[in-house]
């Protein structure tokens, strides 16, 4: 199955995790790839998962951060030098600060939460939508989660960012679906990336493990979701097979967030 035959796709936090699931996936099915990442030893990692998976894969790598204007700028610039549009964008780019209740969590962790989860979000989508909108046409999904649809407790700032992340996806699909541009997000729940794996870091520092298994047993499926499951479903909302799918936020979690 080749669904990106000739096209670009964009993807920010492309050096682990979810966008390095989306990009190899993305790659066996035939995209052209522009990763961006603040970490360079980290592209270099998913630029030789991508070999391996797709030797032919045409892959242009981007240490940039993502809450810096001119770097979202450089990003997007060189994308278009070395490939000349921007077909899909995997707004992507992520992280989740430290747990804390809201009186203790500090203004500047918010800030710095918000500024990469929230603002890089803006920036990517205020660039590349502009490309997309002269192109004529685009595909973008953007990680929200389910911190984004439902409170989650002890992080102030993801929980503010991915709401946000939520609002931007659904006000930006409405504006921009007359320009032949669809925008989704998506909603990862418990899912076994580095990001979860530090979480459970902090909420057990003597045994991250136990603390893992016991955060898991509220999850209907009694398991932790998996980065390829998630490329997948970017996979697919960045495709054709989801012409007529816009504004929606997908929860990818198991089924927990509707558990009662």
């Amino acid at each position: 199955m080749n669904r990106f035959t000739d096209r670009v796709v964009l993807i920010t936090g492309g050096g682990s995790g979810l966008g390095r699931a989306a990009a190899v996936r993305l790659a066996e099915e035939g995209a052209t790839l522009s990763l961006v990442d603040v970490s360079e030893p980290g592209l270099t990692a998913t630029a030789e998962a991508i070999a391996t998976a797709a030797p032919d894969a045409k892959v242009l790598t981007l240490v940039a951060d993502v809450s810096k204007e001119e770097d979202v700028e450089r990003y997007v610039s060189e994308t278009l030098a070395a490939f000349g549009r921007i077909d899909g964008f995997f707004n992507n780019a992520g992280i989740e600060g430290r747990q804390n209740l809201t009186e203790d969590f500090t203004s500047a962790e918010f800030e710095k939460v918000i500024a990469i989860n929230l603002s890089g979000v803006f920036l990517g989508l205020e660039k590349v939508l502009k490309v997309m909108r002269e192109q004529g046409s685009g595909m973008v999904v953007n990680t929200a989660s389910v911190g984004g649809i439902r409170g989650v407790g002890n992080q102030s700032g993801y929980a503010a960012a991915k709401h946000g992340v939520v609002g931007l996806t659904r006000n930006s699909a409405v504006e921009y679906g007359q320009f032949g541009i669809r925008i989704n997000a998506i909603a990862p729940g418990a899912i076994w990336t580095p990001m979860v794996e530090n979480s459970m870091k902090q909420l057990d520092p003597e045994n991250p493990r136990a603390a893992a298994e016991q955060f898991i047993q509220a999850n209907p499926t009694k398991r932790y979701g998996e980065a390829p499951e998630i490329a997948a479903v970017v996979a697919f909302l960045l495709s054709d097979d989801a012409s007529y799918i816009n504004a929606a936020v997908v929860p990818i979690d198991g089924g927990q967030s509707y558990k009662y």
